[in-house]
């Protein structure tokens, strides 16, 4: 990547801005949702908090790795959407949680916006 002539990084464009957003969220809900999982003891099921972990990791990398624009950006993109992708279907398991339904909806969002950078020019 090229930078500009004061030497900084170019400006993040809104795309990337989005993902990232999406991606903050995602963690951030993931992070709540292991919670409650937790205080609501034996209900949660052990794959259903692998996948909220994962998640919760995997977009966190993957806002990092954008921020500092990353050249494996594009790559970690597509990553990161496969486990939002997981996360929100181990999520829909649950339907009658509102935490669980709330996770799925910020899962999906991020694997779109993820998606959708994969396929930009970073």
């Amino acid at each position: 990547m090229t930078q500009s002539q004061s030497g900084m990084m170019p400006a993040l464009t809104q795309q990337m801005q989005d993902c990232i957003e999406a991606c903050m969220n995602c963690h951030n809900i993931c992070e709540e949702t292991m919670s409650s999982c937790m205080q609501q003891g034996g209900q949660a099921q052990m794959q259903v908090m692998r996948a909220l972990m994962d998640c919760s990791e995997t977009t966190r990398m993957c806002a990092d790795m954008m921020m500092r624009r990353s050249p494996m950006s594009g790559e970690m993109c597509m990553l990161c959407a496969k486990v939002c992708d997981m996360c929100a279907e181990a999520c829909m398991s649950m339907p009658d949680d509102r935490q669980m339904m709330r996770c799925a909806e910020a899962c999906r969002r991020c694997a779109e916006t993820c998606r959708a950078m994969a396929g930009a020019s970073m």
